[in-house]
């Protein structure tokens, strides 16, 4: 059920927003505030924690937080697994499936990883066939969980970043996302070419210069993340 609520708050003809959190504590907090759905924020949790953004900390570590925020508060939780806690797609399922069975009902999968305290986006062509063998793998064996990818082309301030997150949304939706990130695009047109690329819901980040909200939703953004704001 929860699952159902959650992909459905995706398709209301009102935007909604989707507090971050990073402990149980926070996650109260938001679910005291009205907020309808909470997420994780990878970089909250690994600043709280004494890591850097980007899988310093084990799976184990992000599972027991998820665990004791699923067990106190009663709305969705999506979890952010950033680039999926290992290079196998094997391992990566068994991750999302260690959540789903804690009842987590959604993920954030990102298109870029981090090695060696370096960031760098995968090939479209790679990160597609690995999307694809993901939501295959959870398809078959019965795991309803939403698939949001974040694409990072922007937040990465890749050259032609707009060109480049259309190509990779095309890919994707193909290949089983549920949903699309774009952190950091704020350009109104972009946001509306994005937006007209795609069947599914745009989700985009809260920062400085980023159009109202009324214009987001008359644009048909259908989420907004708060990222890691509130934490710092």
């Amino acid at each position: 059920m929860r699952t159902k609520n959650f992909r459905e708050l995706h398709y209301s003809n009102e935007i909604f927003y989707i507090g971050n959190v990073w402990d149980t504590q926070s996650a109260l907090m938001m679910e005291k505030s009205g907020y309808k759905s909470i997420a994780t924020s990878s970089s909250a949790i690994a600043t709280s924690l004494g890591y850097q953004d980007g899988e310093e900390m084990d799976f184990e570590e992000l599972y027991k937080i998820c665990k004791q925020i699923v067990s106190k508060v009663t709305i969705p939780l999506s979890v952010d697994i950033e680039g999926g806690y290992s290079r196998k797609n094997e391992t990566i399922v068994k991750n999302i499936i260690s959540l789903y069975k804690i009842g987590v009902v959604g993920i954030n999968i990102e298109d870029s990883i981090v090695t060696n305290s370096e960031r760098k986006i995968q090939s479209k062509e790679e990160f597609s066939k690995r999307l694809k063998a993901i939501t295959t793998s959870l398809k078959n064996k019965n795991i309803d969980m939403f698939i949001n990818v974040r694409t990072d082309s922007f937040i990465m301030q890749m050259d032609n970043p707009l060109e480049n997150t259309l190509q990779r949304i095309k890919l994707y939706e193909k290949n089983g996302a549920d949903g699309i990130f774009v952190p950091c695009i704020i350009d109104r047109e972009d946001i509306k070419k994005v937006v007209k690329s795609t069947s599914l819901p745009i989700n985009v980040l809260a920062i400085p210069n980023l159009p109202t909200s009324n214009q987001l939703q008359n644009d048909g953004v259908k989420r907004i993340s708060q990222g890691d704001t509130i934490y710092n």
